[in-house]
């Protein structure tokens, strides 16, 4: 009854086209259909082309001086100080008030109420990090438009979480993932494609499609850090990106910057990169993940203290990271996620491990 209900369905459908070669076809043009739905999608959800300005009488040339000084978005033009833009080569003050009232037009800024911005929370994303149990203490996984933050001493699992996101992000929202491609910026060398296989293999993924859905980048100081996020926002907007990772974010700062005397220049030159994050997070709705380092804590409190361990990068990466999650050495090969600080999540505590696989839950 099967076979016989299958071959009439497609006696249908040969009916309908002509020709086998149709069907072929028509196949083709479906799925492309199917494709250019969810980029108008994206389109309709995603943050605004820049290009909209030219609807309300902004000039081309203009818009394309704000493209070339790394703007993108109608967002990331109301995320910026005034101050910033009129900096601008080309740009007047009397043109920057114009775009500007151009872009609130598009955007409208100011008051709402809780329950119209509960529903726009509805959108948040949360990625699967690979192990229930850590899914279930984050409150579902990873979360879009925030910065999470991942600090904690070697071989606590910061790199192996971050490569088990890149694949988890391109799943489907019903298996945990967020449907868009992954953006790594690599500033200690530790990113390694061969465990992006791996873990594909384990979520039931081509590995080759895996890779080809991952941007990849080294950074070797810290303005080239910074610079490559205008390279990420310039490709966020051609496609959908679900998740960024910077590993790690502190690592570059700690060697270019050295002593008290740099200090001051140090903290100013983190806190534009991490709100540069947050903008990045808002504008996209991508999850941002960033590993830190730890170091000791050597004054008198170090001896009442537990764990004499904290993160670096001071109260500028506290103030910054949305969530933090602190890692370390759990009893064998345990690892242990602790909520360090999160405006949503209880303190507690889950126990994870590192297989083949990626990020899994840990079984005695």
């Amino acid at each position: 009854f099967f076979f016989f209900k299958q071959k009439t369905a497609y006696e249908m459908l040969r009916s309908l086209v002509g020709s086998e070669m149709c069907i072929r076809d028509r196949l083709i043009q479906m799925q492309q259909a199917s494709r250019s739905d969810i980029d108008e999608e994206f389109e309709q959800q995603g943050p605004q082309h820049i290009d909209r300005l030219q609807e309300l009488g902004i000039n081309q040339s203009d818009i394309k001086k704000l493209v070339d000084a790394g703007f993108q978005t109608v967002e990331s033009i109301l995320f910026t100080a005034k101050k910033n833009l009129i900096i601008i080569k080309g740009l007047t003050e009397a043109k920057i008030d114009k775009i500007m009232e151009a872009a609130t037009k598009l955007i409208p800024q100011g008051f709402t109420t809780a329950a119209q911005y509960y529903e726009v929370r509805q959108n948040i994303l949360k990625i699967t990090t690979g192990s229930k149990e850590l899914d279930n203490l984050l409150g579902g996984g990873m979360e879009s438009a925030s910065i999470t933050e991942l600090f904690g001493e070697f071989r606590t699992g910061k790199t192996q979480i971050c490569h088990t996101l890149c694949v988890a992000c391109q799943l489907p929202k019903s298996k945990g993932g967020g449907e868009g491609k992954a953006m790594y910026i690599d500033t200690e060398g530790t990113f390694r494609p061969e465990r992006l296989v791996e873990i594909a293999e384990r979520f039931g993924l081509d590995g080759q499609e895996v890779l080809e859905n991952v941007a990849f980048a080294r950074a070797h100081n810290c303005d080239q850090q910074s610079k490559l996020l205008l390279q990420a926002a310039a490709l966020m907007v051609e496609e959908k990106y679900s998740l960024l990772i910077v590993d790690s974010a502190m690592a570059l700062y700690r060697t270019d910057f050295l002593g008290r005397g740099e200090l001051s220049a140090r903290q100013n030159h983190l806190g534009r990169f991490l709100r540069n994050l947050q903008k990045i997070a808002d504008e996209f709705n991508v999850a941002v993940v960033i590993t830190n380092q730890v170091m000791s804590q050597v004054d008198g409190t170090a001896l009442f203290a537990g764990d004499a361990k904290k993160p670096i990068g001071g109260n500028i990466m506290a103030h910054a990271s949305t969530t933090r999650l602190y890692l370390r050495k759990g009893r064998g090969e345990s690892r242990i996620c602790k909520i360090y600080d999160s405006p949503s999540l209880p303190e507690s505590e889950a126990t994870y491990a590192i297989g083949k696989g990626g990020i899994q839950d840990f079984n005695d």
